[in-house]
């Protein structure tokens, strides 16, 4: 099978701008597609242990449903700032800046509208590693309250080597933080319950949040308890023992050797169908979320109800509120910088 590129039309916005969808195929007939509309992957198929294809991710099966039921962040690139920042503020060189609050008094996946909801420029182009399509949007100063013009890149890359792979890069004209990651849900059994996959997370480490989600500075070991994902274990093992109040699992995991070269950063499987997803990036963590806030009130593909833990997520990024944190790893880019970042998601069955 050769790989290829398709356009399509997905709809139309109110305003009466287009949004389009792209499909990329790989030699070995993995379909990934993604629309302009927040850089949305709506659907990833990949194989079983016996070669069917599923659809591994939630989404909707139109444009009309992504913005009336107001998506959380399913599938979305986000930005400037992924997850959270502190009382919806920061200073940089002396000055302050106020930001949309959207998370009670935080900030949240870059505020009310984010990313993952303009439309992105995009184009499509062949290679001998597997088809791509690169969008970009640039987002103007001021915009929810972010300093400087800031020219952002994301492109998706189904490689013949059964990878989905996401590239980003970033350039500013003022200092700002940048925090880009993808928010896809995922589920290898192609149903709506994550609890019977295993799941390695290589973390030994954790920055632990308050009970709103911001880290409080403290960095502490995993070891032996509920966050401890060091060897495979059942996600709902420890699932009801989750700690922080959020009915599941919402932490960031510091990634063991993370935050330089491309390194091993989770391991997803699936017992019954045999799909295993492995997630490598050069981030210096991820977030892992267990869709604690999907309340069955969303209406997803083909009619399903995604109810709690029906997907999890696994946000390669920097730490929450890294801006306010001195000691975390820097998320600030200032002009003549380029931002540039890696995330692999590689796909087997077994």
């Amino acid at each position: 099978m050769a790989a290829s590129i398709a356009k399509s039309t997905f709809g139309t916005l109110p305003d009466g701008t287009a949004v389009e969808l792209f499909t990329l195929s790989n030699a070995a007939g993995l379909v990934c597609r993604a629309t302009t509309y927040g850089a949305v992957i709506t659907e990833l198929h990949v194989p079983d242990r016996a070669g069917r294809l599923g659809d591994i991710v939630l989404g909707f099966d139109n444009l009309g449903q992504y913005v009336r039921q107001n998506s959380p962040y399913l599938g979305a690139v986000i930005g400037r700032v992924a997850n959270r920042i502190a009382g919806a503020r920061f200073t940089v060189d002396g000055k302050a800046y106020r930001l949309a609050a959207n998370n009670g008094a935080n900030t949240l996946h870059g505020g009310i509208r984010g990313f993952d909801k303009v439309v992105w420029l995009a184009s499509a182009s062949e290679s001998a590693e597997g088809p791509s399509v690169l969008f970009s949007h640039t987002s103007p100063d001021g915009d929810e309250g972010f300093p400087g013009n800031l020219r952002a890149k994301v492109r998706y890359t189904l490689t013949n080597r059964d990878e989905l792979r996401i590239d980003y890069e970033a350039e500013t004209d003022k200092a700002t933080p940048v925090n880009l990651t993808n928010h896809s849900y995922f589920n290898l059994a192609c149903t709506c319950d994550i609890q019977g996959h295993a799941l390695r997370l290589n973390a030994r480490t954790y920055t632990v949040p308050d009970a709103a989600g911001i880290p409080t500075g403290a960095i502490e070991s995993v070891a032996g308890g509920p966050l401890d994902f060091t060897a495979e274990k059942p996600v709902g093992r420890d699932l009801g023992k989750a700690p922080g109040g959020f009915g599941g699992f919402d932490h960031n995991f510091v990634i063991d050797g993370g935050g330089g070269a491309i390194v091993s950063a989770a391991r997803l499987r699936e017992p019954a169908s045999g799909r295993v997803m492995e997630v490598l990036t050069d981030q210096p963590a991820v977030q892992f979320y267990t869709g604690n806030n999907l309340d069955g009130t969303l209406v997803g593909k083909r009619g399903a109800r995604y109810t709690r833990h029906a997907a999890l997520c696994l946000e390669t990024q920097h730490y929450p509120d890294s801006v306010n944190h001195p000691s975390f790893p820097t998320t600030l880019l200032r002009p003549g910088e380029t931002f540039r970042s890696r995330t692999i998601h590689r796909f087997s069955a077994a």
